[in-house]
C-alpha cells in the first residue's frame, strides 16, 4: 500500500512535468492538499513529507483538525461553501478563502477578519460550466462581484476558483480552465491566483494557467464519508 509520503512525490511529480510541458517556471505551480474527511494523523503525515498547505470543506471538522495540530505551522484555506453564521469562524481561523461568490460573504468576512491577522486572501469562486448544483457567481456576475471585493478592507483578493463539470475529455477540460483564465485577464485588477484542477484533472488546469491545484484523493485515497 503506497504511503502519504508516496503519493505526494507522484503528485508533485505529476505537476513538474505538467508546467514543464506548459512552458511554464518551476514552482509556479501550488499542491493545495484536501484534506476533509481525513484524520488529523493524515494531514501531520503529509506535513511531515513537506506540505504546508491543507485545505478544508466542513468548518467543524476543521476547526477540530486545528486545534489537534496547533503545533505545526499549518496554512488553512477555507474551500467550500459558505453559510452566512460560518463567517466568524472562517475569518479568524483561516488563511485563504477559495469559494467565495456573493459579496454578503466577503463583506462578513471583511468585517469579521481580526485585525491582528493579515488580510484574509480571496479567491471568488465562479461557475463556469453552469451546473445548478455547484456554487459559485455566474460569468456575467463576476466583473462587479470582483470590484466590489476588492475594495473591502481587510481582504486580499487574489484571483478566480473553479469546479468545472467533470469529464475525461482533454479538450473539454482545456476549454473550461481556459475560460476561467481569460475571466480572471478580463477583470484588469491585479490578481496571481487561478485555483483550478484536482486529481483527474490537473495537467489541463496547469497547462491553462493554475497556480493552485486541490489534490485530495490522489493523495489520501477515497475519501470516508461515515468517519465521524
Amino acid at each position: 500500500m503506497s504511503t502519504i509520503a508516496d503519493n505526494i512525490l507522484e503528485v508533485s511529480s505529476r505537476i513538474h512535468a505538467a508546467t514543464l510541458a506548459a512552458n511554464r517556471a518551476e514552482n509556479s505551480v501550488h499542491l493545495l492538499a484536501v484534506s476533509k474527511t481525513k484524520p488529523a494523523q493524515d494531514l501531520r503525515e503529509a506535513y511531515a513529507a513537506g506540505l504546508r498547505d491543507f485545505g478544508e470543506n466542513y468548518l467543524q471538522e476543521a476547526l477540530g483538525k486545528q486545534l489537534e495540530l496547533a503545533d505545526l505551522p499549518l496554512i488553512w484555506h477555507f474551500i467550500g461553501p459558505i453559510q452566512s453564521n460560518k463567517t466568524r469562524a472562517i475569518a479568524e481561523h483561516f488563511d485563504w478563502v477559495h469559494s467565495v461568490d456573493r459579496l454578503k460573504i466577503a463583506q462578513r468576512l471583511s468585517e469579521q477578519r481580526p485585525a491582528d491577522l493579515p488580510p484574509l486572501n480571496i479567491c471568488i469562486q465562479v461557475n463556469v460550466s453552469g451546473e445548478a448544483s455547484k456554487s459559485g457567481c455566474t460569468p456575467a456576475d463576476l466583473p462587479a462581484l470582483a470590484s466590489a471585493i476588492s475594495a473591502l478592507p481587510r481582504l486580499t483578493l487574489r484571483g478566480l476558483m473553479a469546479i468545472p463539470e467533470p469529464t475525461e475529455d482533454r479538450a473539454a477540460q482545456d476549454a473550461a480552465f481556459a475560460a476561467v483564465q481569460s475571466l480572471q485577464a478580463s477583470l484588469n485588477l491585479p490578481l496571481d491566483t487561478l485555483s483550478m484542477g484536482m486529481s483527474h484533472d490537473l495537467e489541463s488546469a496547469i497547462a491553462q494557467g493554475a497556480t493552485w491545484v486541490r489534490i485530495g484523493t490522489a493523495l489520501f485515497g477515497a475519501r470516508d464519508y461515515d468517519r465521524p
